[in-house]
């Protein structure tokens, strides 16, 4: 009887992919496990491992694209029918793969390179190992293997990568211990142990995976833990020929040189034959670090060819451009899953609003000699300082209340109109910018706006800012002024409809009652989605803004 491929689910909120590339032919002899076609969503690529030996005949041709749950593909032959009954006489844990997420290719391409695609069951035998030696390492006796899963860290995150393990692979872990630090596009999260025993690191550190993909496993879970090591003391030294001979016969497995999907991209594009890269992933399996220092260690070569044309043809030296002398080195990094978000939320804003930019200028000389004023005397009975943010975020919620266009945003065909003002500041953060939300601005005084920003500040520049302090504002403010910026064009920070940018403070010459004058001046500019806000608004907004500021006794008396 043949045996169904179906397309497994992938995630949650993906319905259908697209068979990007069938790495095996059809007709073509498959081993279980083995990877045969590598399968694309609108968010990931993953590989499609073979769930039996046999024939592989497909059923969908590569480039099409199919909802979760299609046969692909079946797997035939005397092989696939001979893979069922096997299976119980098998140990325990030849099983665990069919039910690993990972191996099932959820959400998680570059696990593969060392969970379950090069042929090694879970409980840890390696390929070719019979089933007799493989039951030991299930543990008859010694407790059962605790597998780890992401877990669900907010609504809007799919996917999260492993920044840094701080318990080595194969260490003993308690249970609620802090094993491994987690990194998503907005935040970054620890992971308890789930159980006391032995950690086995499943994905690799800076690797991106899904939620509920299995990251690690802890074997010996539960009471009977201790008693792995002496069953296993007993064991005669003749034992070890046939391990040694297992882990030969892995290194010639069919996932021996051969490149994951991603290594493979790398590979073809560099021109680099995958016959001459050592793979380090599971089975000897080239795996996407691999292939970029294969890059890095191919990249020199073309600057042997010059040395050797001039012994070639002499003559031809001195028309040659001279060699570029000084240091060349290049560096190479994954780009952080914050940065990827922003860089992704900022192209779609400006594909999809109708985005434009109005500027005006500020006389700072008011709001600076009165805080040169009262400044020591509102730090000593306040407790914080006094500084610009306060005048501006209080400037801007009074204007909102005034223009509620710019403090709505677009749902839909729906305009929402927000009847309080919740400000948010863009922070220059390690790991990249993030924009903490200061709530009901409009309620707080000057000293309770300045308490806010520091604490969200500080939480910014910790890394221990939640997801909940930086969604759901309506209004955003950013200085690019204390980096030196004269000025900028602000991109909106979606779902809202307009930001502030402030800017440097430089002394300029300025006509004040027919006399020329030398004062302290700040460029604004107030970026807005046309589609929402008219030209009369927001220049009517960025005004109001410009008289508060330049006369902060408005502010006092909500004149």
């Amino acid at each position: 009887m043949a045996l169904e491929i179906k397309i497994p689910a992938v995630g949650e909120s993906i319905t259908e992919v697209t068979i990007a590339k069938w790495l095996k032919k059809d007709g073509e002899a498959v081993k279980r496990d083995e990877v045969i076609a590598e399968l694309e969503s609108d968010k990931a690529t993953f590989e499609l491992p073979a769930e039996g030996d046999g024939t592989l005949k497909i059923r969908v041709a590569e480039g099409e694209t199919i909802g979760i749950g299609t046969v692909i593909a079946e797997i035939g032959g005397d092989g696939a029918a001979a893979a069922a009954p096997a299976a119980p006489a098998a140990a325990p844990a030849a099983e665990a793969p069919k039910a690993d997420p990972v191996s099932k290719g959820e959400e998680n391409p570059t696990a593969s390179d060392q969970a379950g695609y090069g042929g090694t069951p879970a409980g840890g035998a390696a390929a070719g190992t019979p089933p007799a030696a493989a039951a030991p390492a299930a543990g008859g006796g010694s407790g059962e293997t605790k597998e780890m899963k992401i877990p669900a860290v907010g609504e809007s995150i799919t996917e999260v990568t492993v920044a840094k393990w701080l318990k080595p692979d194969g260490a003993t872990v308690a249970q609620d211990e802090v094993i491994a630090e987690l990194e998503s596009d907005k935040a970054t999260f620890e992971l308890p142990s789930e159980a006391a025993g032995v950690l086995r690191h499943v994905a690799k550190e800076g690797e991106t995976i899904g939620i509920g993909a299995v990251i690690a496993r802890i074997e010996g879970a539960g009471a009977g833990a201790p008693a792995a090591a002496p069953a296993a003391a007993p064991a005669p030294a003749a034992a070890a020929a046939p391990a040694a001979q297992a882990a030969t016969s892995s290194a010639n497995t069919y996932a021996s040189g051969t490149p994951s999907p991603a290594a493979g991209k790398i590979l073809d594009e560099k021109g680099i034959n995958a016959a001459g890269v050592q793979g380090t992933g599971r089975d000897g399996r080239i795996t996407k670090e691999d292939a970029l220092k294969a890059q890095q260690q191919a990249a020199p070569a073309p600057q042997a060819a010059p040395a050797a044309k001039p012994a070639a043809a002499p003559a031809a030296a001195p028309a040659e451009a001279p060699a570029a002398s000084g240091n060349r080195n290049q560096r190479r990094e994954r780009m952080s899953n914050l940065r990827k978000t922003v860089s992704r939320r900022l192209v779609a804003v400006k594909n999809e609003t109708a985005m434009l930019t109005t500027f005006n200028e500020v006389n700072m000389q008011p709001i600076m000699d009165l805080r040169n004023k009262f400044k020591d005397k509102f730090k000593e009975k306040k407790g914080v300082g006094l500084g610009f943010m306060s005048f501006f975020t209080k400037a801007v919620c009074v204007a909102l209340q005034e223009w509620p266009a710019v403090n709505a945003q677009i749902d839909g065909t729906d305009i929402v109109y927000n009847d309080f003002c919740d400000i948010s500041i863009a922070v220059s953060a390690p790991k990249g910018l993030v924009v903490p939300v200061i709530r009901n601005a409009e309620q707080l005084s000057f000293d309770g706006i300045e308490k806010e920003i520091v604490r969200l500040a500080t939480l910014a520049r910790d890394n221990k800012l939640t997801i909940e302090q930086m969604t759901g504002g309506t209004f955003t403010i950013t200085n690019g002024g204390v980096f030196g910026s004269m000025m900028s064009t602000p991109i909106i920070n979606a779902p809202q409809s307009a930001i502030l940018g402030m800017h440097n403070i430089v002394q300029r010459p300025i006509a004040e009652n027919g006399q020329v004058v030398i004062r302290p001046m700040m460029y604004l500019a107030l970026s807005y989605d046309h589609r929402i806000i008219d030209g009369r608004e927001s220049v009517s907004f960025l005004v109001r803004v410009k008289e508060l500021l330049e006369d902060p006794t408005r502010l006092l008396l909500g004149v």
